[in-house]
């Protein structure tokens, strides 16, 4: 993993033996024995954590939060360690791109040293943007909303960690040159107000093909492969990276612009306690072999590993958790979904749902007064991924800062791991949201990370 906390040693680790498991080799039968060493701090150096504060919204001037300097890379950028979606970013003006909210948002991140965005050209909630004629809605928000907050930043002069954003090019049947690739990053490079784009990411393998049907269904993918070269040669990129490619295409992409002498910085993939299966960990730990850092979508699983679905599922730290965190407008299909998740049925899902893991993260969060979700996010940190939750308000990011400046011991990641496979479930997401499909208008569009 590669940050660069500063922890204070405990004088206590030199004498207790640091202890590396894995989830398969835990035997069921040792279970309650391993979660008693978990809580008692029986077996390995815990650091001392600030006690909580009640989750106010506050300026970044006021703000008592911070990433603690908490970094890792993507090729050639320091990032922090946990990042911002701006999924669901949209102007709450017809007329003019604004959002108060957000502009909060984005002016707490820059204030908190916690100021990285993974955007798109697709990005927003506008239903212009749902209709395809959006393009570049959310970038324009991000980019103008961030050069507010620069300037309105008095402690700037202190950052040590630069502002990033990235943004992703989306494969579409009439997009079929390398040039289109090169058309559309000068297009997001206009929006972001930059000359050079921090990360550029193709969105998703090239699976948009409503011709299938006629045989019309050859890929696009080593095409959108030269269009990234071409943009990192003409320099209009500072790295590139990819979305939802699996193990065998992740490796095929890097060798392919190896050729062009081009390194492949990042795979955004979906991953979470809830969502290791059906490729994930086999991409993560094909990445990790090839130094291709892995960014975290649906970290939060939806919010299932945020306790907000699930009653009666809290630690002491969640009365500082703000009931806004992940607080979106889901539909009645991503609400049924996600009720099925939390309870269960008996049929599909056990009956308790995801309630037994969310105990579990819950014990680890009391012990170390955070929040459910703050556990939930430091898991996917402490595997030496990037999470990139998606965030509306201050409160959300002033909690996800507080994943950050510490981390999960390899028992606790051991035994999370272990709970979550006793579930017998995994998340593939909640209406149309799907991990491993596209709505894309004509109907759905299914791919493997394979």
């Amino acid at each position: 993993m590669c940050n660069t906390m500063n922890n204070k040693p405990n004088p206590q680790a030199s004498k207790i033996p640091q202890i590396k498991l894995h989830s398969k080799n835990l035997s069921r039968a040792v279970l309650p024995i391993l979660w008693f060493m978990v809580l008692s701090d029986a077996y390995v150096d815990i650091q001392p954590v600030a006690q909580p504060k009640r989750l106010t919204r506050k300026s970044p001037a006021d703000s008592a939060a911070s990433s603690d300097g908490d970094t890792t890379m993507i090729g050639s950028l320091t990032v922090p360690t946990v990042g911002i979606g701006t999924i669901s970013w949209s102007s709450s003006n017809l007329i003019s791109i604004e959002n108060k909210e957000l502009e909060e948002v984005v002016a707490y991140a820059h204030g908190s040293d916690a100021a990285f965005f993974d955007t798109a050209e697709r990005y927003g909630s506008h239903v212009k943007t749902a209709l395809g004629v959006g393009y570049g809605e959310t970038e324009k928000l991000t980019s103008k909303l961030l050069k507010r907050a620069i300037a309105g930043d008095a402690s700037r002069a202190t950052k040590h960690i630069r502002p990033v954003v990235a943004t992703k090019f989306t494969p579409t049947p009439w997009r079929t040159s390398a040039q289109s690739v090169v058309d559309a990053c000068e297009k997001s490079c206009i929006n972001l107000g930059v000359d050079q784009i921090d990360l550029y990411q193709i969105h998703m393998p090239d699976i948009v093909h409503p011709l299938r049907f006629m045989g019309m269904d050859e890929s696009k993918d080593s095409i959108y492969w030269d269009g990234l070269a071409e943009c990192y040669h003409r320099g209009l990129v500072k790295n590139v990276g990819v979305c939802n490619y699996g193990p065998t295409l992740v490796e095929r992409c890097q060798e392919a612009l190896a050729r062009r002498g081009v390194p492949l910085a990042s795979n955004q993939v979906t991953y979470s306690l809830l969502g290791r299966r059906n490729g994930s960990q086999e991409t993560v730990d094909k990445c990790k072999d090839l130094g291709v850092k892995v960014l975290a979508c649906y970290p939060f699983a939806m919010g299932l590993l945020t306790g907000k679905y699930s009653n009666g599922v809290t630690g002491s730290s969640d009365k500082h958790f703000d009931d806004s965190l992940e607080q979106s407008k889901k539909t009645s299909l991503e609400m049924k979904d996600l009720n099925l998740y939390a309870n269960g049925d008996g049929i599909t899902v056990p009956k308790g749902g995801v309630a037994p893991l969310l105990t579990a993260i819950a014990s680890i969060a009391e012990k170390r007064n955070k929040s459910i979700s703050q556990v939930s996010l430091n898991y996917i940190v402490s595997k030496g991924i990037i999470p990139i939750p998606g965030c509306r308000s201050v409160s959300q990011v002033e909690d996800n800062i507080g994943a950050m400046g510490w981390r999960l011991t390899d028992l606790e990641v051991a035994m999370l791991e272990l709970e979550a496979d006793k579930l017998g479930f995994q998340f593939d997401g909640a209406g149309f949201k799907r991990t491993s499909e596209k709505f894309v208008g004509y109907g759905i569009e299914r791919f493997r990370l394979d």
